[in-house]
């Protein structure tokens, strides 16, 4: 079967010579002497047109080829007299490999709503809207690694299971070998996980910024690009439960490198979206209008604004506008205000740094002032944050004190202290959440509409 994708096929070199296509009927249509096929394989935005004659061997396949079945067919490749399209296929074999009952199949040829779409998820990667989503989604996972890899960093895998809480949040899923209905009790009515099948709790990872920073203290720059999991009861159109993340860690770095490195990043990903997924990203523009490709070509081209947390605070106290959340110094931004600034203030994206040391996490680096930590966040327009980093505390003292303060047991993480104690050097890093990323580019409202997948609260399907 030497099949040809319908991105391939759709041009002058393949004009009237015989080619072979296979993919799923999008929608039939018969006129006397002549039946239409419309037919997408995934590969492309664009559907291929085939125009079958009734005297064709393959017109009495027909009766099988409704909307949803899978089919093979052959043909000629020709100039289109219709408008709309610039080629068509005259079709002179057809074979249906499998069928689609027009009165089950639920994906016809009529508007579906996405929250349709969400009970069938096994279904929706065939409609425009989801062909669009999942390709733009893979052209920005591969532009993750042509980024970092061009620049000298080694792509490290870091596990799934761990023992560490990175950001001390509690919020995780365990992992356990035991028989959930009888496990080993403590004489205090406690469990005994020093039985289970690791010899202590053990859970789901957060993140894999820990382990990549004992990489990059030996690799020099490395990332991360794996699945973290969040036992958050969050049923917003921005949390999932399991989510994909990126994490950039450089050694001999500080907070001004680790923001250089968010914007470089973020502007490449914004060119490759636009250069390898124009036909994706028209189409999502002009069916849910949330963002523009000249919105993400501004984005490409613009320098981010530096702003610190207290003129932040500054510019949000003196808005005109009413928050829901109150506003004061040593609060953490809240989605409002974060837009507020990209939006009313900025109008633009601003990276905003130096927060309070008590709303971030314990590793981050205690700046001067011993108020702050060298800690940032990238914002963007229309929803606020999407990297949050930071330059890392190589302070071994300075480290230990954060720890007792935050209240996290240091004896798991002496392997982390060691770090300090042997050839401590300045380093930091960034987050990225890969799907906060598809859903800002692609413009999706819920983020669950960015992942085949989607895992969140009593949501464990397909």
């Amino acid at each position: 079967m030497e099949r040809i994708l319908i991105k391939d096929i759709l041009s002058d070199a393949y004009l009237g010579k015989p080619v072979t296509v296979c993919g799923w009927v999008r929608s039939k249509r018969e006129s006397k002497g002549f039946a239409f096929l419309v037919l997408s394989d995934g590969s492309t935005q664009e559907t291929l047109q085939l125009v079958i004659n009734s005297g064709a061997p393959g017109f009495q396949q027909l009766l099988h080829c409704n909307t949803g079945a899978a089919i093979l067919a052959k043909g000629i490749l020709k100039e289109s007299p219709a408008k709309g399209q610039k080629f068509e296929m005259e079709v002179s074999e057809l074979e249906v490999f499998g069928e689609a009952d027009p009165e089950k199949y639920p994906l016809q040829k009529k508007g579906h709503t996405l929250e349709f779409l969400r009970e069938i998820a096994h279904l929706r990667p065939r409609t425009n809207t989801f062909g669009a989503v999942f390709r733009l989604r893979n052209i920005l996972a591969s532009a993750v690694h042509e980024f970092f890899q061009d620049r000298g960093f080694v792509w490290v895998h870091t596990p799934v299971i761990t023992s560490s809480d990175c950001e001390g949040a509690g919020e995780l899923f365990s992992v356990t070998s035991f028989d959930l209905e009888n496990p080993p009790g403590k004489d205090d009515g406690g469990i005994d996980f020093s039985q289970d099948f690791f010899g202590r709790r053990a859970f789901l990872t957060v993140s894999g910024q820990l382990e990549a920073e004992f990489l990059a203290m030996s690799l020099g720059n490395v990332y991360t690009f794996g699945p973290t999991f969040r036992a958050e009861n969050s049923n917003t159109t921005r949390h999932l439960s399991e989510f994909w993340m990126i994490e950039p860690e450089m050694a001999f770095a500080d907070l001004k490198d680790d923001m250089r490195l968010a914007e470089d990043f973020f502007r490449f990903l914004c060119r490759k979206a636009l250069e390898k997924g124009e036909k994706e990203l028209s189409f999502l523009e002009n069916h849910y209008k949330r963002i523009s490709p000249e919105e993400l070509r501004k984005l490409a081209d613009t320098s981010f604004v530096h702003m610190s947390y207290t003129d932040a605070i500054k510019e949000l106290q003196g808005a005109k506008e009413r928050f829901e959340f109150p506003v004061e110094w040593g609060s953490d931004l809240q989605s409002e205000h974060e837009r507020y600034l990209t939006d009313k203030v900025i109008k633009g994206p601003v990276i905003v740094f130096d927060y309070p040391k008590d709303i971030k996490a314990f590793y981050m680096r205690l700046n001067d002032d011993g108020r702050t930590v060298a800690a940032m966040d990238m914002l963007v327009p229309k929803i606020g944050e999407i990297i949050g980093g930071s330059q890392r505390e190589e302070r071994l003292s300075v480290l230990e004190e954060r720890l007792r303060h935050s209240g996290i047991p240091v004896e798991h993480l002496q392997w982390y202290l060691d770090l300090r104690r042997f050839g401590s050097a300045p380093h930091a890093g960034f987050g990225l959440g890969f799907e906060r990323l598809v859903q800002y580019i692609t413009g999706m409202v819920n983020i669950r509409d960015v992942i085949p997948c989607p895992r969140a609260p009593r949501e464990i399907g397909f």
